[in-house]
């Protein structure tokens, strides 16, 4: 299935954002041209309508899987969000947008537990921020280090333990991000039971990627899909909710993305598997 994403609704950007951050975005968007609201993040007049889809996406995304509509879903949307911080702008991220999916599931479907993965090569520093002090989600983040934004330290375990940041050396491979995951995130996961898994899916982990020194491969991020689907499936039938983060070479990007969504639809209902 092929939906379009809707416009986000205030009140679920008011979960994870205040209202005057709200407001200053809106009064920074330029009639034509471009405006610079942080160091790395510049406004277009386009740009609120972009980010509101982008968080109706999610959610819509949510409500979808959560309600039986189908079994996984993957939002296409720029701009990303995960470096977006209560108030401010980063890292081209203009609202939170899956801690915004996390708190939607949390606290309009009354879901108790819900894990989000962020296996972008940058560390997702705004989710983390949006939810420090949120016990109902398990955030994890692997992540190069050290890289922008600098944080992400194995030390930062938030407000209740339930923050794990995966530091990875430059120059790691696939094979180095498998062990690790297959040590420290899966078991995590496992033992947290969750009833919703939320994925911040940035793809600037490829080999390829000019921002960035992982060396990733398609194959790579299929495994990942792939293992983070036997856990939704282990405890929360199967539902999985993916958003698309980083990713600056077009090419990779554009085969990663590929990989990622096959393995969702492969593990989607027998009767949209061969849907386009």
């Amino acid at each position: 299935m092929r939906l379009d994403a809707p416009l986000g609704e205030e009140a679920d950007i008011l979960r994870c954002h205040p209202a005057r951050y709200i407001t200053r975005i809106r009064a920074a968007i330029p009639a034509q041209g471009w405006a610079q609201v942080e160091g790395d993040t510049y406004l277009a007049p386009g740009s609120l309508q972009a980010a509101l889809r982008g968080v109706g996406g999610v959610c819509a995304a949510v409500d979808l899987v959560l309600a039986g509509g189908a079994t996984n879903a993957f939002v296409a949307t720029r701009p990303p969000g995960h470096h977006a911080e209560t108030e401010t702008t980063m890292g081209f991220c203009i609202f939170g947008n899956i801690a915004i999916a996390a708190k939607r599931a949390l606290d309009h479907h009354g879901l108790s537990r819900v894990a989000v993965v962020d296996f972008d090569v940058h560390h997702g520093n705004g989710t983390q921020e949006l939810l420090w002090e949120e016990s109902r989600a398990l955030f994890i983040s692997s992540h190069q280090m050290p890289l922008y934004p600098g944080s992400g330290a194995a030390s930062e375990t938030g407000a209740h333990a339930q923050i794990i940041n995966l530091p990875l050396r430059p120059g790691s491979s696939g094979a180095d991000m498998r062990g690790a995951y297959d040590a420290h995130i899966f078991p995590a996961i496992d033992a947290f039971k969750p009833e919703l898994i939320l994925v911040s899916a940035g793809f600037d982990a490829h080999r390829d990627d000019p921002l960035a020194n992982l060396n990733w491969a398609e194959a790579d991020f299929a495994w990942l899909t792939r293992r983070i689907c036997d856990l939704a499936d282990t405890h929360c039938a199967g539902r999985v909710v993916s958003a698309l983060e980083g990713g600056y070479d077009l090419d990779a990007l554009a085969a990663c993305t590929a990989a990622h969504v096959a393995v969702l639809k492969e593990r989607g209902p027998k009767e949209l598997r061969n849907d386009r």
